[in-house]
């Protein structure tokens, strides 16, 4: 083992990090993201989701991201929001292992 890899969270989904309430809200929300994403950006550790550049999109994306790091604390996230009209970006990267289950997750052909 390197000791990279001792470093690294387990690539495991833990969804008993969040109550019920939140369990259930952050399902809502990923369903609402998924609907509003306009694009996907492939990235070497990961993938970015990319968003019109709205003020309620931007609370959905900060409040699915404050839920999903409890619960999956491998992805290392960033939220990119440029000036103007341009679109907003959700990356998830964390590794070529995260790349690969959110491909598989999410159904993204490589």
């Amino acid at each position: 083992m390197k000791s990279d890899d001792r470093k690294r969270p387990v690539l495991a989904c833990d969804l008993s990090a969040l109550d019920p309430p939140r369990r259930a809200r952050r399902a809502v929300l990923a369903r609402e993201l998924h609907g509003l994403r306009v694009g996907i950006d492939e990235l070497p550790d990961g993938y970015a989701f990319r968003y019109a550049a709205d003020n309620s999109t931007l609370i959905k994306i900060a409040e699915f991201v404050s839920m999903e790091r409890l619960c999956c604390p491998f992805f290392e996230f960033t939220i990119e929001v440029s000036s103007g009209a341009k679109p907003m970006r959700l990356r998830l990267a964390g590794g070529e292992d995260v790349k690969q289950f959110l491909a598989s997750e999410l159904g993204i052909a490589p």
